[in-house]
Formats: C-alpha cells, sequence, structure tokens
C-alpha cells in the first residue's frame, strides 16, 4: 500500500510553515478555515476518545492524544505528509483526519502514476469510512470520505463514477458534512464541483432529474467557500473550475482571473503553496 511505495518531498521552501509550539494554537484559524477541523488540545482528544470508543487507541490518554495530533498536523502543514500520514494512520479513526488529507493531497501533487494516485485515493477513502463508523458525528469523518471518493471518481471519468454510485456516495457525504458544519468551505467547494462536473457531464435536465444536480447550486455554493475562505487558493481555483464546466469557453477570461487569484495569495502552508502553484502552472 501507499506507505511502502514512494513518496516524493515536498519541493518548496517550507521553512516558513514549521509551527512549532504554540505557533500552531496561534496560526489554526487559518490553516483550518477551509476544513473546520478543531484545533486537538487536549479536551478535543478527550472527546474524541471517549466517541471512538473500541476503536480509540489503547493505552492513550487525551494529553498524549492532543500532542500526537498536533505533531501530526505540524508535520501536514510543513509539507512532511508522509510523517502526517504515518502518524494518523497509526492512531486510527482518531487519526484519520490528518491521515486523509496527507495522503490525498500528497497523491493529487506529487504522484504522477494515475494508477498509483487511485490505489492511494481507495486508501484514503478506507480510512475515512473507519472513521465515520467510529466517529459519525464528526463533520470532517464524512468529509474526508467525500473527499478520497471525489479524487477517486475524477481519476476513474464522471461517467463510470456515475455508473458505479460513488457521485451519490460523494453527495450523501457532502451533506452528512454539511449538515453537521455549516460552514465547511472546503465541503461547499466540493459540493459546487459535484453539481457543475455532473452537468457538464449530461446536461442540466437529466443531471437535475437524475442526480439532483443544478447550476445555481454549483454557484451557490462556491459563493459560500470564496465568502468564508477569501485567502484560500483552492476556493479560487475551484471558481475557475465550476465556471469553465458549466459555460465553458463564455467564462475562459472569468476563470483565468479566478486563477491568477490563487496563484498570487500567500500561502499559509505546504498544501496553499502546492495549490498557488498549480494556478500559476494552468496560466502559462
Amino acid at each position: 500500500m501507499a506507505a511502502k511505495t514512494a513518496w516524493a518531498a515536498f519541493p518548496h521552501d517550507a521553512k516558513a510553515f514549521a509551527y512549532a509550539g504554540d505557533a500552531l494554537k496561534k496560526a489554526w484559524p487559518k490553516l483550518h478555515a477551509g476544513d473546520a477541523e478543531p484545533f486537538p488540545d487536549a479536551k478535543r482528544a478527550g472527546a474524541l476518545i471517549k466517541a471512538a470508543g473500541k476503536a480509540a487507541p489503547k493505552g492513550v490518554d487525551a494529553d498524549t492524544l492532543a500532542q500526537a495530533l498536533q505533531d501530526a498536523w505540524r508535520a501536514f502543514h510543513r509539507g512532511d505528509f508522509k510523517a502526517a500520514f504515518d502518524a494518523g494512520e497509526k492512531l486510527g479513526p482518531v487519526g484519520a483526519s490528518v491521515a486523509v488529507k496527507a495522503l490525498g493531497i500528497h497523491a493529487t501533487y506529487l504522484v504522477e502514476d494515475e494508477a498509483e494516485q487511485l490505489k492511494r485515493y481507495q486508501q484514503a477513502a478506507k480510512l475515512a469510512e473507519a472513521a465515520v463508523a467510529a466517529l459519525p458525528e464528526d463533520a470532517n469523518s464524512h468529509y474526508r470520505h467525500a473527499f478520497a471518493l471525489g479524487r477517486y471518481s475524477q481519476g476513474l471519468s464522471i461517467a463510470k463514477a456515475l455508473k458505479d454510485g460513488i457521485a451519490g456516495k460523494v453527495r450523501a457525504a457532502l451533506d452528512a458534512t454539511l449538515e453537521r458544519e455549516p460552514k465547511h468551505a472546503e465541503a461547499h467547494t466540493a459540493m459546487a464541483l459535484y453539481h457543475a462536473e455532473i452537468i457538464n457531464k449530461i446536461g442540466g435536465m437529466i443531471g437535475g432529474l437524475t442526480y439532483g444536480a443544478k447550476a445555481s447550486e454549483a454557484e451557490k455554493h462556491i459563493k459560500t467557500a470564496l465568502k468564508l475562505t477569501p485567502d484560500s487558493p483552492i476556493a479560487h481555483i475551484e471558481h475557475g473550475n465550476v465556471l469553465m464546466l458549466l459555460h465553458g469557453d463564455k467564462q475562459e477570461d472569468a476563470a483565468a482571473a479566478a486563477y491568477e487569484k490563487a496563484a498570487k495569495l500567500k500561502p499559509a502552508d505546504a498544501m496553499e503553496t502546492l495549490d498557488a502553484a498549480y494556478a500559476k502552472a494552468q496560466l502559462e
């Protein structure tokens, strides 16, 4: 599985993203504006242990878990995705949020082989499924599941994803996320893409009748995401993608402007650096 395969290193300077000691907590609201992940202090860790019950890591108290989660997130933010994944995976469902995010972002940007990418998205989806079972009330259990399945379905082709019922699972997981956390910007972004991709693939009428996909919903969700995270490169990138999916060449200039905005934003961590670099590359 992914742990045994090569993990390409983060290709940019990560010095600014160390977030040692108290710096992590201070930067947390900005770092997690997109995914609404609660800061893993001892109180949060204790609640996770209690909620996970038998699925909680054995013999780990709240303080130890808090420290382990903070260190895993530090590794994620500085671009040491393998360390973040390994640390999160070791903690089982309570560490799945950081493990899935690290595995998914790394696969998206730093794995070139498409078959390997798909394998990693499948692995991420399995970890998220276990988190949904153990922590069903946690918004990010559902969101990480939607993210992994969504990335997997994009690798397959939207048509196959629809036929295999994956699109329906993504939609259900995003609904579950937004029910628990209405201000989850990344879930709004993903929901906008869900509507836009289906309409782009099978048309507004069939998309609407069969999957409840609506252009107005895509526009509403991406607008919400941009309002919640105006400084997030990915929100602007996906805004450009939604415009292209829904309107094609008619909105090419507006889409390019969205990408330009993403490329110019100052990244807060390694993930945002990769997002912004991707936007820049698309413009060249």
